[in-house]
């Protein structure tokens, strides 16, 4: 199978990552990743460029193209190419609105009966302000007092996007991933990420910092039951509405004492999630995208790995704020060999040397027959990794690997 992946950063290297274990993908990537470019080859078109891409599928006469990045799925990229005859895995814009817009989002999981964070008239403390637009993981303010609320709300103008009010709700988050065909919905390994900058969830979102698999206490039965509830209404009001969904419906959660409430969903895979979720992964993710994009997914189901996975982001020192260009890395090789799988998130080459080129450089992902074992063995990968001002958070997976466990009320 010929696939072409579209998008360059450590989400897409972990889907090259995971596509090429199959003997039977032969892999190409536009624009790709010095880390994709050693599992396929690598073609210099960027992820928007409808035409571009439409022009390098029939080129190369892929069986399959998957959309990585949100933005090209909201701005249309998979409507050009399916139109054309090829298949995506990836929704239509107008699918993908589920993600492009907060509002719009609020408007189908009400129609579904979704349970979901109830939208505010008014921005006052306590609440959550989101810009209603794409904003790379960095919308979301969550706002204790009226000032907070106030610079969230100038923070969000500046994006240019309008303004959706939430209340705010407590308890841990978790991140369901669920492949879709337009109908069915095959459910992925439950995880948790971390959008904090800072030790102890402080500082500023960001696009996410790290992230673990499995959730413990969300079994099979847990995850079944959550995707009765929530995706399943939203891919039939979706599909009512003349949008069927193809693709990746990530759901946002927040585990409230009243039961699980949707903070967000998002149209593709998340990141860094992917990096914990997809070593966990067992059987043919190719054939299970390919099968997804022609809406034959019935009978497709994926029984978890045994083991745990975490994720530690490094990132560069200005995170989320600015990102770092042209400073050497050092250690990735040393990483490796230990057994962390390394995913280049922002990274560029300068000649032969592998440097910066971004906000979130690296993702470094350990593997083990429990949290805590897979928690050492990346933080053990992350002491080796080196380049100037990295920064990471030290407690990604800590509760969790201390034994607390999760669970669905309400």
């Amino acid at each position: 199978m010929r696939v072409l992946l579209v998008g360059s950063g450590g989400r897409e290297h972990a889907l090259a990552w995971r596509l090429t274990r199959s003997d039977a993908v032969e892999l190409h990537a536009a624009p790709g990743s010095p880390g994709i470019a050693a599992l396929g080859e690598c073609h210099p078109i960027r992820a928007e460029d409808s035409e571009g891409l439409l022009g390098l599928a029939h080129s190369l006469d892929v069986d399959l193209v998957v959309v990585g990045p949100e933005a090209p799925l909201v701005q249309g990229v998979a409507d050009a190419l399916r139109h054309a005859g090829i298949a995506v895995f990836g929704p239509s814009a107008a699918a993908a609105a589920i993600e492009g817009s907060k509002s719009f989002a609020k408007e189908v999981m009400a129609a579904a009966g979704v349970p979901a964070a109830a939208q505010l008239a008014i921005a006052r403390a306590p609440c959550v302000v989101k810009a209603d637009g794409l904003a790379a993981g960095k919308g979301v303010h969550v706002c204790r007092s009226q000032a907070e609320v106030e610079a969230a709300l100038r923070a969000v103008a500046k994006l240019g996007a309008g303004v959706v009010v939430e209340e705010l709700l407590e308890g841990p988050e978790a991140s369901l991933f669920a492949l879709c065909d337009g109908g069915e919905a095959v459910p992925l390994v439950p995880a948790q990420d971390f959008k904090r900058a800072y030790d102890g969830d402080t500082g500023p979102n960001t696009g996410g910092m790290g992230s673990y698999a499995p959730v413990p206490g969300l079994g099979e039965a847990e995850v079944a039951e959550l995707v009765e509830t929530i995706h399943r209404p939203v891919l039939e009001e979706l599909a009512r509405r003349g949008k069927p969904f193809v693709g990746l419906l990530y759901a946002g959660l927040m585990l409230t004492e009243a039961g699980p409430r949707v903070l967000e969903f998002n149209c593709r895979f998340g990141d860094p999630e992917t990096q914990s979720v997809l070593p966990l992964v067992s059987g043919d993710l190719a054939q299970a995208l390919a099968a997804a994009a022609v809406g034959e997914l019935a009978g497709v189901a994926f029984e978890p790995a045994p083991g745990a996975a975490v994720t530690v982001v490094l990132s560069a020192p200005g995170y989320p704020e600015e990102g770092d260009r042209g400073a050497p890395i050092a250690g990735i090789e040393h990483a490796e060999a230990v057994g962390a799988l390394v995913f280049h998130a922002g990274t560029a080459l300068h000649g032969d040397r592998l440097v910066t080129n971004g906000g979130r450089i690296l993702g470094v992902t350990g593997l083990g027959e429990t949290l805590a074992v897979a928690r050492d063995a990346a933080y053990d990968a992350v002491a080796l990794i080196d380049f100037a001002g990295v920064r990471h958070r030290s407690d990604i997976a800590a509760e969790a690997a201390r034994g607390r466990t999760y669970s669905l009320v309400g």
